[in-house]
């Protein structure tokens, strides 16, 4: 059978992310009308650096023959991209963006319109991107792809099978992707066959459902090989040093100027072919830390889309009737979380994880830091679990006395001292958060220093081992329980927080990934949950919720576990 988009054959037991209890309620989309109060003055006026920079970065587009206004597209984000490299390591969330809009790859997921009038991905639903088609043979062991004849990368060099076999190739042979790409299939560069200058031919050792998804991740982008190569050297083939800082895409948007930490601008390629031409002429992405200043400037005009907004604000922005709409999208393959380096000493003691996972405080936590946006994940009635759904909530919460048993077990009566960590890009929730852990395990003699990392530092921090302890959260691409458990508490990569083995959970989870009996896959996952209950190498926190806020004339915006903004489908009406 031939796609050119075509829905992805899934097990029973996978799920879509396009279900009634995952989509947005009605009426969470808040537009509001004018007239009502704006921010408070000191707060506007807190957004005049923000505002003077996105001149700076818009000024072009006053020049005849430029994008209008009403073709530029200001986003202003918290945290700042750190990579030009999809295949690179210790990216920061902000750079997925970066590789969402600035390379294609074969296929792309479909989306789901929520009852709040945005978008969400969807990983059940797959279409052709760079693929102007594809088919899987009868066994599901084969997929072929046909790429768009005319489809150029951004120096106007053609895009060929070649190509996609080199970045591939790339993918499987460099860490980060190289074990994403692993949980669908792809692991040998023997697999990825050029039939002629069009048609690739993958082929796979069994049919496998994560096969079709994981193509359609960042991991899987397509690089012009030929530009790339330029500038490998023996010691660096894969040219990784240079495309950390260079482009090499073919994607719906060139990068036009990169200043690092505080913004990127974006052209639109307008010989793009692997879809429809997009409305965004011009995009600017800007790293703005101080939440107050990106509400304020959303509310002025002086920015489209806020993201990473607190709860706060995000609050008193749905609350002002101002010309803002305010979305809410609950994230159900996501969590928010506090982990440990379980191979180092205390935290190598289950008693100690234990002990913690009984002395955080879980209420306050949600309710002072999140302030009640999301799901709690805390609190079950019973350390059994009663399905094998995942995240789902652990049974622990506050018992202080129960923590100090478990302290004194392991050798620990008075305590101990450690170092708590977060990101800066993440301090407008992990920082309170950091404030109240630390209060409340001085109360069981846990002395905690908190250290506040860099956003460009903290993705290798955490895949070196770096930090004992420390607060974050994460997502799963895919929403099926055995991929969340392989990615997050095995592997040796940066998303197994932890740094957890498990032999028993390491057989349970492979057994599960093959398994087509829905009761049985069931019953192996609970026994997998039981295993995170008990040894707990992360303590999920809240499932949040994703928020956004953006100029009431934006239209199109599609919802990504990265968070990010995806330029190509937005319209201004």
């Amino acid at each position: 059978m031939t796609h050119a988009a075509t829905p992805l054959p899934r097990s029973d037991h996978s799920p879509s992310l396009s279900t009634a209890g995952d989509a947005a309620p009605p009426g969470d989309a808040r537009p509001c009308g004018d007239g009502a109060p704006a921010l408070p003055r000191r707060r506007l006026l807190q957004a005049g650096g923000a505002a003077g920079l996105l001149t700076a970065g818009i000024a072009r587009a006053q020049a005849p023959g430029a994008p209008t206004r009403a073709e530029t597209v200001r986003v202003l984000a918290e945290g700042t991209p750190n990579s030009r490299d999809p295949h690179g390591e210790g990216v920061s969330r902000e750079s997925l963006g970066v590789f969402a809009n600035v390379y294609d790859r074969l296929v792309n997921f479909g989306r789901t319109q929520l009852p709040s009038g945005i978008w969400r991905y969807d990983y059940t639903r797959l279409q052709g991107e760079l693929a102007e088609s594809f088919d899987a043979s009868a066994d599901g062991r084969t997929l072929t792809f046909r790429l768009r004849r005319d489809a150029t990368f951004h120096d106007g060099r053609p895009v060929t099978a070649a190509d996609v076999k080199w970045s591939l190739d790339r993918a499987v042979a460099l860490p980060t992707p190289q074990r994403q790409l692993a949980t669908g299939s792809l692991t040998d560069p023997a697999q990825f066959a050029v039939l002629d200058a069009h048609t690739l031919r993958i082929a796979l050792p069994r049919r496998d459902r994560f096969t079709l998804p994981n193509l359609a991740l960042n991991f899987c982008s397509v690089l012009n090989a030929e530009l790339a190569r330029q500038h490998a050297t023996p010691d660096d083939p894969w040219a990784t040093a240079w495309l950390q800082h260079n482009a090499a895409g073919g994607g719906a948007y060139r990068i036009e100027s990169w200043t690092p930490g505080q913004q990127v601008v974006y052209a639109r390629f307008d010989a793009w072919k692997s879809g429809p031409l997009p409305f965004v002429r011009r995009a600017v992405f800007q790293t703005v830390p101080a939440a107050a200043t990106r509400a304020a400037a959303l509310q002025k005009g002086d920015a489209d889309i806020a993201l990473q907004l607190p709860p706060r604000e995000f609050d008193a922005l749905r609350a002002d009737r101002g010309p803002v709409r305010t979305y809410s999208v609950p994230v159900t393959n996501t969590f928010r979380f506090v982990a440990f380096n379980t191979r180092e000493k205390p935290f190598d003691d289950v008693r100690v994880r234990q002990a913690i996972a009984w002395a955080l405080p879980y209420t306050s936590l949600f309710r002072g830091a999140s302030l009640g946006h999301g799901q709690p994940l805390f609190g079950a009635a019973s350390a059994v679990p009663a399905t094998g759904a995942f995240p789902q909530p652990y049974p622990y919460e506050t018992r202080l006395q129960q923590a100090r048993a478990l302290l004194a077990e392991a050798g620990y009566p008075q305590g101990f001292s450690t170092r708590f960590a977060y990101n800066i890009g993440d301090a407008a929730v992990s920082e309170p958060a950091a404030l109240l852990i630390q209060e409340a395990l001085k109360k069981v003699g846990i002395a905690l220093t908190l250290d506040k990392y860099p956003v460009a530092q903290w993705g290798a921090l955490q895949t070196q081992r770096k930090l004992p302890f420390f607060m974050d959260w994460s997502s799963a691409w895919f929403l099926d329980p055995d991929y969340f458990f392989r990615i997050f508490f095995q592997g040796e990569w940066r998303w197994n927080f932890g740094g957890f083995r498990n032999d028993e959970l390491a057989r349970i989870v492979e057994q599960a990934r093959w398994e087509a009996d829905r009761a049985k896959y069931d019953a192996l996952m609970k026994r997998a949950v039981a295993i995170v209950f008990r040894e707990v190498p992360v303590v999920p926190l809240w499932i949040p919720s994703f928020d956004v806020a953006m100029r009431g004339d934006l239209e199109g915006f599609t919802s990504y576990i990265h968070g990010q903004v995806d330029f190509r489908t937005l319209v201004r009406v």
